[in-house]
């Protein structure tokens, strides 16, 4: 679609621009650490104590920024002022809030390398992935645009009940969106959201998680920067709880929009459910448990380079991380020693060093979930094929740093065969048919991503066939269930894993954000 979406992730590190210019961002981001920050309301830019730190995990020293904590009144004000927003923002034409978020899609191009490094500070992300991330969010905005174009604008002509008459189909925004994101892509999954949100013509109220909330303050500042009205894009910080009882309990919240975990989207769901008066949109994509099949006709070292991105890329802080993987019987012990081999020589460490593959975990409860995981596989007789260890001294003496760590020997039905745990902890199981694997990757509640290895091409049929889940991928080495590109992959959960059935980046996306009127006009 771009330029730049040709040359993020496996082209940067190799690239010296690249390189270059993700070096001067680092200098350039260290004028921002520190700082307080402000809530923006309306025109407003509001300090509002208690402020909370924001320290990064690569560093627990550095000190990312200090942020507001919105009380429930300044939520309400924040809802109030995006309200009168509204009116005037969804009657611009489309044509007109199409180029509003292609400004501000290059906004964000503009300052590519400043954003990968805040997002490096910021969520301990390499560099190749920083990168690819800031290139995601340009190419959502872009691909909003397009798609909205593409459509018509939803305003379509319909047949008329007597000739003469008007009849038409369009699309309508609802009103003002609450738009939740989490701290694994800080910049992209909120552009995602609020970046369709905008462009069907609802406003927005940006909440980004208190682990991560610097991006998303320079997500806003773009799309003001880029035309949207400062009453139509609000910035909020601050506890998620508090807001979340505000947000589900205002009957002038028209919908929500949230990327997290499975337990707090299905309270969302319930909680604003209950206290509307009536049922409004809530879009929700909530992690999965996402399975690789390796056959006995698979190229094993497309498929261990594959697995290997997909489970250790970002410590595996990914909801579309791959978390189990069935290969055949018959390759099952080569395929384990060639994974244990490449796994062993992937360099964990400093993220905003060049070579760095893993860098930390976001903080301490991810750290606990890592030490729990690994003492329950073992005492449940899992064997660590490699990992399985914190890191200390040196460079990981200020964050959450761990090895990549491969299990085998679990039973099938064991918690965490079942259970999201957003650490860099693969677990490998050996299958003796395509069907019996294809029946333990549809046997969880989720059905975020999927992939598939094999050069027989009736297997790969079989493949996209049976399996549940919408994001599915056959011997992909860049990725074997990572990586979805706007445009290319639409970000789809299935089952538990979303409430739509509709990916960002897709072409059914948008409509999400909006509702159907049909409109006749007699003559």
């Amino acid at each position: 679609m771009t330029q730049e979406k040709k040359l993020t992730y496996a082209d940067a590190l190799g690239d010296e621009s690249f390189n270059a210019g993700y070096e001067d961002g680092l200098e350039r981001v260290r004028s921002w650490l520190g700082l307080a920050h402000p809530l923006m309301i309306g025109t407003e830019e509001v300090f509002s104590l208690p402020e909370f730190e924001s320290r990064s995990p690569l560093d627990r020293r550095i000190l990312i920024g200090k942020f507001q904590t919105a009380t429930p009144a300044r939520i309400r004000g924040a809802i109030a002022a995006a309200g009168k927003g509204f009116s005037s923002w969804q009657e611009r034409a489309g044509g007109e809030r199409a180029a509003i978020i292609r400004r501000t899609s290059d906004i964000l191009a503009a300052e590519k390398f400043l954003l990968a490094a805040l997002i490096t500070y910021e969520c301990g992300k390499n560099r190749a992935e920083a990168l690819a991330e800031v290139f995601e969010a340009v190419d959502l905005l872009r691909h909003h645009a397009e798609v909205l174009e593409q459509n018509g604008f939803y305003n379509i002509p319909a047949s008329p009940e007597h000739p003469g008459d008007i009849c038409r189909s369009v699309m309508r925004p609802y009103g003002v969106f609450a738009v939740i994101s989490p701290f694994n892509f800080p910049l992209s999954l909120a552009t995602g959201m609020a970046g369709a949100a905008l462009i069907a013509g609802n406003t927005v109220i940006l909440k980004p998680t208190s682990v991560a909330p610097f991006s998303v303050l320079k997500l806003c500042e773009a799309f003001r920067q880029g035309g949207v009205p400062p009453d139509a894009v609000q910035y909020l910080t601050g506890p998620g709880r508090e807001f979340g009882e505000v947000i589900t309990a205002s009957p002038d919240i028209a919908g929500i929009a949230f990327t997290g975990s499975r337990d707090a989207g299905m309270l969302l769901h319930r909680t604003f459910a209950a206290k509307q008066r009536y049922q409004k949109p809530i879009i929700t994509e909530m992690g999965s448990k996402n399975p690789v099949i390796v056959t006995e006709h698979a190229d094993l070292a497309k498929a261990v380079e594959g697995v290997s991105r997909s489970a250790f890329g970002f410590s595996g802080q990914k909801c579309s991380a791959a978390s189990r993987v069935y290969v055949h019987e018959s390759v099952a012990d080569q395929f384990i020693a060639m994974l244990k081999n490449h796994t062993e020589n992937l360099v964990t460490g400093d993220p905003r060093l060049k070579d760095t593959v893993i860098g930390p975990l976001i903080d301490g409860r991810a750290m606990q979930v890592f030490t729990e995981s690994v003492e329950l596989a073992t005492k449940d007789g899992g064997k660590i094929v490699c990992g399985g260890n914190v890191l200390s001294g040196g460079v990981f003496s200020h964050g959450h740093y761990v090895q990549p760590t491969i299990v085998t020997g679990l039973t099938r039905r064991h918690p965490l065969a079942r259970k999201e745990l957003f650490v860099p902890f693969l677990i490998v199981e050996k299958i003796s048919t395509l069907a019996e694997a294809l029946g333990e990757a549809n046997s969880t509640d989720f059905g975020l991503t999927a992939g598939i290895f094999s050069e027989d091409e009736g297997e790969i049929a079989l493949f996209f066939s049976r399996i549940q889940s919408g994001v599915t991928y056959a011997n992909r080495r860049g990725g074997a269930t990572t990586g979805a590109w706007p445009g290319t992959q639409a970000f789809c959960g299935w089952k538990a894993s979303g409430s739509t059935g509709k990916g960002v980046g897709g072409p059914f996306y948008l409509v999400s954000y909006m509702r159907e009127q049909a409109q006749m006009q007699v003559r």
